[in-house]
C-alpha cells in the first residue's frame, strides 16, 4: 500500500512476433496492446519502488530514475512500404463456350462498349456495373440486370427504350441496332457471356490464354485494373485500425514530393505463403490517387514504390508520460509514481492515445513538469 493506492504487478508481456517488414516509424499499438506494455512498466516501477536495487534512490524506496510529465501533441501514425499502379486486378471469367478468336495487348486500356476479347468471332462487350450478368436478357426478362444493361445501352446513345426493369420489345429493337453495330448477329437477345460487367473502364495487366484456344464458361481469360494510378499498401492485422476507408493519408513518391490522399478500399486477404509456410492474412489498402493534386503528381510515373503515413488517431496539447511509467492498480486501471522530493507516491491516471512510445494521461496531482518515476 503506498500513498492510499494497493500497487499489483501485472502480468509480463509476451515477446511480440518479429515483423516481415523491417522500415516502420516507431510508435506503440492503442488500446490492448499498449495496456500490456503498460503492464510491463508497471511491473519494473513497482520492483524498484519496492527496494532491492543497488541504487541509493532505490535502497530509500524511490524509482531508479524519473521523467517530467509534458505537454505534447500526440499522434498514433504509421509510416509502410507502397506500390503505386494501377490498383488490384480483377480477373475476367468467361460464360461463354467457344474458341478465343481475338485477345487485346497488356497495357491495353478499353472503354464502355467497347471489344474487351472475341469469341467464335464476336465480341465480348465491356460494360459499367457492379455485378456480373448471370443470365440472357429477352423479351419479357424482368430485374435489376436489366436496368444495368439498358442504362449502359443508353450510356453508348441508343434509345427508343425505357431504362428500367423491364426488357420490353423497344429493348430488343435497340439491341438488334447495337448488334448491327458491333457485328454480331442481330437477335435482339443478350446472350450470357457477351457481355463483360467492370466498374469502369479497364486496363489490360496480363492475358491468360491464347487465340485459338477453347474457352468454357469458368476459364479465366485476362486480368485487369482500373486505369487512374493508385496506392496499394499491406498491413498485418494488427495494424487494421490504422485503414479507415475516407481516412487521410500522405503519400510521399519518388523525389520525395508528397500529397495527401483518401483510403478507398479496405480488404482483408489471404496471402498463402510459399509451399511449407502458413498462410497469412493481411489488410490490403487502396489508395486512388485520380483527382486534384495527387493524380497531377502521380501521372509521371508507370510503376513505382512509395511511403504512405497512416495516422489513427491525434491529441492535440496534452499531457503525456512515458509508457514504461503506467503501473498496474490492484483496485483496476493504471497509475503512476509521482516523486517529490524524497518521497513518491502512486496516483492513479486516466489513459488515453498511446503512440510514439508517449501516453496521454490525466488527473489529479497530475501536471506539466510533475516528476514521475520510470524504470532504469
Amino acid at each position: 500500500m503506498t500513498g492510499g493506492v494497493t500497487v499489483e504487478p501485472a502480468p509480463v508481456r509476451e515477446p511480440e512476433r518479429p515483423r516481415r517488414r523491417g522500415r516502420r516509424v516507431p510508435r506503440l499499438k492503442a488500446a490492448l496492446a499498449a495496456g500490456a506494455v503498460a503492464a510491463a512498466g508497471g511491473v519494473a516501477a513497482v520492483a524498484a519502488a519496492g527496494g532491492g536495487g543497488d541504487s541509493g534512490a532505490a535502497a530509500a524506496g524511490l524509482p531508479p530514475s524519473t521523467a517530467k510529465v509534458t505537454r505534447q501533441t500526440l499522434k498514433d501514425t504509421l509510416t509502410e512500404d507502397g506500390r503505386l499502379g494501377h490498383g488490384p486486378a480483377h480477373t475476367a471469367i468467361s460464360q461463354a463456350r467457344g474458341t478465343l478468336t481475338r485477345l487485346p495487348e497488356s497495357g491495353d486500356e478499353i472503354t464502355r462498349g467497347r471489344e474487351l476479347y472475341e469469341v467464335d468471332g464476336d465480341p465480348v462487350v465491356l460494360m459499367y456495373g457492379s455485378k456480373p450478368s448471370y443470365r440472357p436478357l429477352t423479351i419479357g426478362t424482368a430485374g435489376s440486370d436489366v436496368r444495368r444493361f439498358e442504362a449502359n445501352l443508353g450510356k453508348l446513345g441508343y434509345g427508343g427504350f425505357t431504362v428500367d426493369t423491364e426488357y420490353t420489345a423497344a429493348t430488343a429493337d435497340a439491341v438488334r441496332e447495337w448488334q448491327d453495330d458491333i457485328g454480331a448477329p442481330e437477335t435482339g437477345i443478350v446472350e450470357l457471356g457477351r457481355v463483360a460487367f467492370a466498374s469502369g473502364p479497364v486496363r489490360v495487366d496480363s492475358v491468360h490464354a491464347n487465340p485459338g484456344e477453347p474457352v468454357a464458361p469458368g476459364k479465366k481469360v485476362l486480368d485487369h485494373t482500373g486505369t487512374a494510378k493508385a496506392v496499394t499498401v499491406e498491413l498485418d492485422t494488427a495494424d487494421q485500425r490504422m485503414a479507415e476507408e475516407g481516412a487521410e493519408v500522405e503519400v510521399t513518391l519518388p523525389g520525395d514530393r508528397s500529397v495527401t490522399a483518401e483510403i478507398d478500399d479496405v480488404t482483408t486477404v489471404i496471402d498463402p505463403g510459399e509451399q511449407g509456410q502458413q498462410p497469412e492474412t493481411k489488410v490490403e489498402v487502396t489508395i486512388w490517387l485520380d483527382s486534384g493534386e495527387a493524380k497531377k503528381a502521380a501521372a509521371e510515373y508507370a510503376l513505382a514504390s512509395v511511403d504512405v503515413a497512416f495516422t489513427a488517431g491525434k491529441r492535440e496539447d496534452v499531457l503525456t508520460v512515458p509508457v514504461a511509467a503506467l503501473v498496474a492498480l490492484r483496485e483496476g486501471g493504471f497509475g503512476v509514481e509521482v516523486v517529490r522530493g524524497a518521497a513518491s507516491s502512486h496516483v492513479p491516471v486516466e489513459t488515453g492515445l498511446f503512440a510514439d512510445g508517449k501516453v496521454e494521461v490525466s488527473g489529479p496531482g497530475i501536471a506539466e513538469g510533475t516528476l514521475v518515476g520510470v524504470p532504469k
